[in-house]
């Protein structure tokens, strides 16, 4: 039941799942005695799983049919929205702009790309404490700008040294 309530989120199935799980087990089991019965359990479990997950993706074709007799409208953007969200992306460019390269950069890698922080800071040849504090000032530069609570300056405290990756002011080199 942990298994269930883990990974399904419909807690009001698990208990019928877990019914279908014992039947499919006891089905196998009159065949052949599993050799790890615990193991068995579970793989029979997340088969059933992975069947009832492919069941709930498949859309009759009769429901898409109905859907132009419904009559349904579909909001519109407003003028005053497509403002708004020009309006927001503007602010983030400029905030984005304000930021070092190298901040542009380790948000670039680990928002956009994807990449762990392990990775990104080999990329980037910084450390994986100076990447994570450049991410933490560069994210809050970012916010406050969306929040219009300010500009986006450079994140304090953090300058760019060529060579030597990120540093706060005032280390010696």
């Amino acid at each position: 039941m942990r298994y269930l309530r883990r990974v399904w989120r419909n807690r009001a199935e698990h208990a019928d799942l877990r019914q279908e799980i014992y039947a499919r087990v006891l089905e196998g089991a009159a065949k052949r005695l599993p050799g790890a019965p615990k193991n068995y359990l579970f793989v029979t479990a997340r088969n059933l799983l992975a069947d009832r997950a492919r069941r709930e993706r498949i859309v009759s074709i009769g429901y898409t049919q109905d859907i132009e007799a419904l009559n349904v409208l579909v909001d519109e953007i407003s003028p005053e929205q497509r403002l708004s969200a020009r309006q927001d992306l503007r602010r983030l460019s400029e905030a984005l702009d304000g930021l070092s390269a190298v901040c542009r950069a380790i948000i670039w890698h680990r928002r956009v790309d994807g990449l762990s922080q392990r990775e990104t800071a080999q990329l980037l040849g910084i450390t994986e404490g100076a990447l994570e504090q450049s991410l933490v000032r560069a994210m809050k530069s970012l916010a406050k700008a969306g929040l219009g609570l300010g500009g986006a300056a450079e994140p304090a405290g953090v300058s760019e040294r060529p060579g030597r990756g990120l540093e706060r002011e005032g280390d010696q080199p």
